[in-house]
């Protein structure tokens, strides 16, 4: 428990003075960083890339066929140089199991509209936008959340939460890596009353996230042979399952490496690596430790 607290402690502290770095670009660079599309380029990576998952998860996550994340944006603005932005996401995350049938069982329907507002000149060497988002998360079943025994019904048990979840973007040149610094912090808040009564106290209804990423500048976002890399560090606050305060458990870490080879038109691979609850709608209450790969896209933006 001491050596789980430790690490935590030194990924937190990481985080922290990543988040601290000042990084500028020499004026001789011949590279233009920003222009007035830059905005939209750093709001289709808040938003996340599409993937579908291979069936040689390495860890304790169930034995899937894959786990596919349908995640298209549908962005609003009056103009190209708007800096406010409307983008309405009907998100889907599903998983084939392997088992008799190949059943695939109660996806995760996580529909959410996003207000974005971007701030100061678009061409400085850094960028900053604000986020408010409203999310609803359900896996539409009607089912008891509760077998008979005690146990979550992960079958046909009724699962559903709504949140918003207002946050901050920076972004920055790093020219030691060639790459953009894009850096988020957020908070969910979920509403009790618009949360499954019978998963109070067993599902987080806070949560502070923050994300590290390193992406290519903007006039390279769709360039072959690249690679990204992305962190994300989750912390869930309030009654939980009767943990203390600082209990480990509150902790959710991902790591993904994405990497677009030259052969690959529309898709790049990934490997990640997450620690934490599931994710996956009513499986909440399983703790994960998996390593995946997968193929992964970040094109379907419309």
């Amino acid at each position: 428990m001491k050596n789980n607290y430790s690490n935590i402690k030194k990924l937190f502290i990481v985080l922290l003075s990543l988040f601290t770095i000042n990084t500028t670009t020499s004026a001789q660079d011949s590279l233009n960083m920003w222009d007035h599309t830059t905005h939209l380029k750093l709001v289709n990576i808040e938003q996340g890339n599409s993937y579908m998952t291979t069936p040689w998860d390495i860890g304790n996550i169930e034995d899937l066929v894959f786990e596919g994340n349908l995640n298209p944006n549908f962005v609003v603005r009056e103009n190209d140089r708007a800096h406010l932005m409307l983008v309405i996401t009907p998100q889907i995350i599903i998983r084939m199991f392997n088992t008799r049938s190949l059943p695939v069982k109660t996806p995760s329907y996580m529909p959410h509209v996003t207000l974005f507002y971007s701030i100061g000149n678009p061409k400085a060497r850094k960028m900053h936008s604000v986020f408010l988002r409203y999310e609803h998360h359900s896996n539409g079943q009607q089912g008891p959340t509760y077998l008979t025994d005690g146990t979550i019904n992960v079958d046909s048990g009724d699962f559903t939460t709504n949140y918003i979840e207002p946050g901050f973007i920076r972004a920055m040149y790093c020219e030691r890596f060639k790459k953009v610094l894009f850096m988020e912090t957020s908070f969910e808040y979920h509403f009790r009353a618009f949360t499954q009564p019978e998963i109070l106290g067993k599902y987080g209804l806070y949560k502070l996230k923050t994300r590290v990423s390193l992406v290519s500048p903007p006039q390279f976002f769709h360039k072959k042979g690249d690679f990204q890399i992305d962190t994300k560090l989750d912390w869930t606050f309030g009654e939980l399952n009767e943990w203390k305060p600082f209990n480990y458990k509150r902790l959710s870490l991902e790591l993904t490496f994405f990497y677009r080879p030259k052969f690959l038109e529309e898709v790049g691979v990934f490997v990640t690596y997450y620690m934490g609850m599931d994710y996956y709608n009513i499986y909440f209450n399983q703790h994960l430790s998996v390593l995946r790969f997968g193929l992964m896209t970040p094109f379907l933006r419309f």
